[in-house]
């Protein structure tokens, strides 16, 4: 190696080793970022060094197709995590979205291992941790972020199929989002009460399964995303208006209101076409690709698959990230979920929308793509996509 890697920092040792992968050094650059989880580790900067040992075992387990090489690392990042969530817990104001992050990250270390004994055990604790949360921020009045921590407990059921604590959860996710979407329409806020209509109708979902109750709940929220997106059009704001209006369009298909849906996609699209123009003739690219992403959404859910995966393509051109990638797929299950009335491509299509909601791009795609590959008949969708993506080009 040129460079001296006797001495330097963490940060200099992590640098160089992803240098390394990207030279095809494979081998030097695991052992760079071993020692640089090391050093993390020796420093006492816990979470960097749970970073890259979860990393390193997940770059084994790719590279090399060893979960057993990969296990010491990636014990080593789920025991530091276990370490920083007791840390999380003993402080007077716990952040629950950083706590989620730790306990997620601990909760997909033992999937990787299949390690079902631990998965669940941990699973159970953080659940119990986070509905203890929920029922104090509760007592406080303090709706919001009880609605908070009890989704995170609903994800962490749902991880290990606990059936009786997530449907436990969704009884009281209906009430709470029942109270919210009503305060937020007393308040006049409309795309906020689309929202909670949205959640609610998911939890509804989770009782219930694909029936009348999850369809008409789907339809009041899709009836607020319609009103709001005229709210916005009336102020002039074209933008807002056909973000609202592509969800009024998704909310409408999964409510099995196809006909409405495909109104307002004809004419949402039409809106998109004016607004990518509009931007474009500025020179606003970034702007006008945003819009292209929803134009292919829109395409997608009055069933124009090739012109809708064709404005993606366009899209991708500027754009860079997963987010595109995630919504473009989330569009197309939506539209598979609405005709066929599946209940198992719905709950994926909750997990993938829950992730997004979070930052947490690469989990999202990850369940995105393997929710579509299951799909009956999906190999002409599925080549349009990767042919957007330039996969076979």
């Amino acid at each position: 190696m040129e460079e001296d890697i006797g001495l330097g920092s963490p940060e200099d040792m992590e640098h160089l080793a992803f240098k390394r992968f990207s030279d095809g050094k494979i081998k030097d650059g695991l052992k760079l970022l071993l020692r640089a989880a090391k050093g993390y580790e020796s420093e006492g900067m816990k979470e960097d060094a749970a970073r890259l040992y979860k990393y390193l075992g997940l770059l084994l387990v790719r590279k090399i197709g060893s979960v057993e090489k990969a296990r010491p690392s990636l014990l080593k990042s789920a025991y530091l995590y276990l370490d920083m969530i007791d840390s999380e817990l003993a402080k007077p104001e716990v952040d629950v979205d950083l706590l989620d992050e730790y306990c997620t990250n601990v909760l997909e270390i033992f999937l990787t291992l299949k390690d079902e004994r631990n998965l669940i055990k941990y699973a159970e604790e953080f659940t119990t941790i986070y509905e203890d949360l929920a029922e104090a921020y509760k007592d406080n009045a303090d709706v919001s972020m009880a609605v908070r921590a009890y989704e995170i407990a609903y994800i962490y059921y749902r991880m290990i199929g606990n059936e009786e604590g997530y449907k436990r959860i969704s009884e009281t996710m209906i009430t709470l989002y029942g109270q919210l979407a009503e305060e937020r329409l007393e308040k006049g806020d409309v795309e906020k009460a689309a929202d909670a209509f949205y959640r609610l109708a998911t939890f509804i979902h989770a009782l219930f399964g694909y029936d009348i109750h999850f369809i008409e709940m789907m339809d009041t929220a899709a009836k607020n995303y319609e009103k709001a997106g005229k709210l916005a059009y009336s102020s002039g704001n074209l933008p807002k208006t056909t973000t609202l209006l592509v969800k009024a369009q998704y909310a409408y298909l999964l409510a099995r209101n196809t006909s409405r849906a495909k109104l307002i996609g004809i004419n949402t699209v039409k809106m998109l076409n004016q607004l990518v123009k509009s931007y474009r003739s500025v020179g606003d690219e970034e702007s006008a690709s945003k819009k292209l992403v929803e134009l292919g959404e829109a395409l997608i859910g009055i069933g124009k698959l090739e012109e809708g995966f064709q404005a993606y393509k366009k899209a991708l051109e500027v754009l860079t990230g997963l987010e595109p990638k995630t919504r473009v797929r989330l569009a197309v299950l939506k539209k598979f979920a609405s005709e066929r009335g599946d209940a198992e491509v719905l709950e994926k299509i909750e997990l993938v929308e829950y992730y997004l909601s979070r930052g947490k791009q690469s989990r999202a795609l990850d369940i995105a793509e393997k929710a579509l590959i299951v799909i009956p008949d999906v190999e002409r969708i599925l080549e349009l996509l990767h042919r957007a993506e330039g996969i076979y080009e």
